[in-house]
């Protein structure tokens, strides 16, 4: 009696191992095998293209997108053939074999899930096998396959570690793809829109301020222009300061009339001015125009004039008989 239960047993086990894999597990297993890697695939792309005009991140972002499709294609085409199940096939077990139970070769599983395309273009075809006498989509009809139960090999270990440890690998790169193209697009670009609104209402004060003195505040006038300049500009403006007290020193003043930003970065930015002026005084007083081309540089929280390029040299404005 005891012999009969055992053997009754034992058979009820295969019978069940051999029996043909419901829809809800078939679609558990596709989820598991494709969408892990999808995702990541999906997010790489959507980060490359942000990061477009960024060479090394864009070949990091396409790396890990033909990355990604190549798993999918070793889990669903490789693992099968060397461990008889791919990851997700392994979870719910179940396994893809001919319509004669023998097992199936990477080439015929390329082409079953290439003719899966059927069954998307035509949505029924992932439906079919809620009432196919076989269980079966229109890619199992079209290779002579079909999805029975089966118990994994013992070789895959334990797949569930496997299953999670792919889950939240895929997690970390999904989530990681929106940090990079805040860090190398976003974030930058809203320290650039800082960069050009600051410049734009500072720029033109601090040149004015700069290129503006008076012989009787003469010190005060230079000392308070080289705290607005860089150290790699103060030289440069100490040499000038220098000529224009060998000589003698009279009234010049500078305001802006107009200006444009050329270019501008989270810490430097580019200003083209339109100046007008008068210089000395009395019978002597000339009004003057210029255009200067000035380089800004962050130091710290305040900005400073990096370098000054005289673009147009001073001179009389149309008309002014001077």
């Amino acid at each position: 009696m005891t012999v009969v239960v055992e053997e009754t047993t034992k058979a009820n086990q295969k019978s069940s191992e051999n029996a043909l894999a419901q829809w809800h597990i078939r679609l558990g297993a596709f989820a598991v095998d494709v969408l892990p890697a999808l995702a990541v695939a999906t997010a790489a792309s959507l980060v490359a293209f942000t990061v477009r005009h960024h060479p090394v991140w864009w070949w990091v972002c396409v790396s890990l997108l033909g990355l990604a499709i190549l798993l999918i294609l070793v889990n669903r085409l490789l693992l099968p053939v060397v461990v008889g199940f791919s990851l997700g096939r392994a979870l719910f077990g179940i396994a893809v074999v001919g319509n004669d139970g023998a097992s199936v070769g990477p080439w015929k599983l390329l082409l079953r899930d290439l003719a899966h395309l059927l069954d998307i273009l035509s949505l029924v075809g992932w439906l079919w096998p809620l009432w196919d006498s076989r269980s079966r989509t229109f890619a199992d009809m079209l290779l002579h396959t079909e999805v029975r139960r089966a118990r994994p090999d013992a070789r895959f270990g334990d797949v569930r570690r496997w299953t999670a440890a792919a889950v939240l690998t895929a997690t970390a790169f999904c989530v990681a793809g929106p940090v990079v193209a805040y860090t190398v697009v976003y974030s930058p670009a809203r320290a650039t829109d800082r960069t050009r609104d600051q410049i734009a209402i500072q720029g033109p004060k601090m040149v004015a301020q700069m290129l503006t003195y008076d012989p009787k505040s003469l010190h005060d006038d230079f000392a308070r222009a080289l705290s607005m300049a860089t150290d790699k500009y103060r030289h440069t403006l100490l040499e000038q300061q220098d000529v224009v007290q060998k000589g003698t020193p009279v009234i010049n003043e500078y305001w802006v009339t107009d200006s444009a930003i050329q270019s501008a970065s989270p810490n430097r930015a580019t200003m083209l001015l339109f100046m007008q002026g008068r210089r000395g005084e009395g019978a002597e007083q000339r009004y003057i125009s210029a255009t200067v081309r000035v380089s800004f540089a962050k130091a710290g929280d305040r900005w400073r004039v990096d370098d000054l390029t005289v673009v147009t040299k001073p001179k009389p404005p149309p008309g002014s008989g001077k």
